[in-house]
């Protein structure tokens, strides 16, 4: 957790907030609400079944994920840093370290509430 986080990767969440958004992203993996993978991300956003983005910013390079922000912003979907692939891509219940996922939109989700925290808190970091 010392080695240096590039400063393109911007807002990362702090460690207590990692922590929610993995065991969210956990949660919607059970419950198919999960796409991973940077390709994965951008047809959901394009779509518009996206809730919200999760990148790792360790990345390499990070420009393959780059472009997710802006469709982000577009699209006005929040999206959030962690700074390990290899930790998102664990809650995304994979053996292989996971660059970036999307957490879809389900009406009538058991996660429901649980989504819209963690967009608030997104929020609060882009403020």
């Amino acid at each position: 957790m010392t080695e240096e986080v590039n400063p393109k990767a911007y807002p990362l969440a702090d460690p207590q907030l990692t922590k929610i958004i993995l065991e969210l992203v956990q949660q919607a993996a059970n419950y198919k609400q999960l796409r991973k993978g940077a390709n994965e991300a951008t047809k959901t956003l394009n779509r518009g079944q996206s809730e919200f983005i999760v990148m790792a910013a360790d990345a390499e390079p990070l420009e393959i994920l780059l472009h997710l922000p802006l469709l982000c912003e577009d699209k006005n979907v929040p999206y959030v840093f962690v700074r390990s692939k290899q930790a998102l891509g664990r809650a995304c219940g994979v053996s292989r370290p996971v660059i970036s996922c999307s957490v879809t939109i389900n009406e009538g989700s058991a996660l429901k509430s649980q989504i819209q925290q963690v967009q608030l808190n997104i929020e609060k970091l882009l403020i």
